[in-house]
């Protein structure tokens, strides 16, 4: 997963696929989120279930813990390491859902630059990323994606993909007593198959994140 995604639903959109009759603490706001070109580093809307109840907020992407040295800020983290790994071992318990409309991914087509692609669900349905992340209301602050291995299909145009969730698996994955050992076979074996998404070759403006626009998500001709 390269790095940029879309969210341009409203949120109470994206909180009706998951079919929960919670009431929700939204800090995000009722309007459409109109975001096409989300880069990280920016808040993005985190879905998240808590002892006080369910919420929504805007967190930024990506995190790293207090201690590490290395410059870069990671926004994903590997499914087959995330739950053992000294890197992100205090945020695993804390998880939410980062509810997208799609992701971006550049491949190599020889070309001199890379061809950009936009990749969505292909029922219509917002796709439900597995994440993980520092929910105390400070400036620490921030979440990663849980990617996995393409398992074909996806291969095409990446090796990585988001760990994408059925509604009902996204539920059981931010409630707050999901043992770890559940959590960790749900990041491993349990995302959404290559065959429930499609994906297409958009134009290059996406490259820049200061573009936006629903323009940038339009299959070239």
């Amino acid at each position: 997963m390269c790095g940029r995604l879309s969210q341009y639903r409203g949120i109470h959109e994206f909180v009706k696929t998951l079919s929960m009759p919670d009431a929700w603490r939204n800090a995000v706001g009722d309007r459409a989120l109109l975001r096409y070109n989300v880069a990280p580093g920016t808040p993005v809307a985190v879905l998240r279930r808590e002892a006080a109840g369910s919420r929504a907020d805007l967190v930024k992407w990506g995190w790293r813990p207090h201690w590490a040295t290395a410059p870069v800020t990671p926004v994903n983290a590997r499914a087959e390491k995330v739950a053992h790994g000294p890197y992100f071992r205090s945020i695993w318990p804390h998880r939410a859902v980062v509810p997208v409309d799609g992701w971006f991914e550049w491949v190599d087509e020889g070309a001199a630059k890379k061809q950009p692609y936009f990749i969505r669900r292909r029922d219509g349905h917002p796709a439900l990323c597995a994440a993980i992340g520092q929910f105390s209301d400070n400036e620490r602050d921030g979440f990663v994606i849980i990617t996995a291995d393409a398992q074909g299909g996806l291969v095409d145009v990446h090796d990585r993909r988001p760990v994408v969730l059925s509604a009902q698996l996204a539920v059981a994955w931010m409630a707050p007593d999901l043992p770890s050992e559940a959590a960790e076979q749900m990041a491993l074996g349990l995302g959404e198959p290559a065959e429930r998404f499609e994906w297409y070759r958009v134009g290059m403006a996406v490259g820049n994140a200061r573009n936006q626009g629903a323009e940038l998500i339009q299959p070239l001709p």
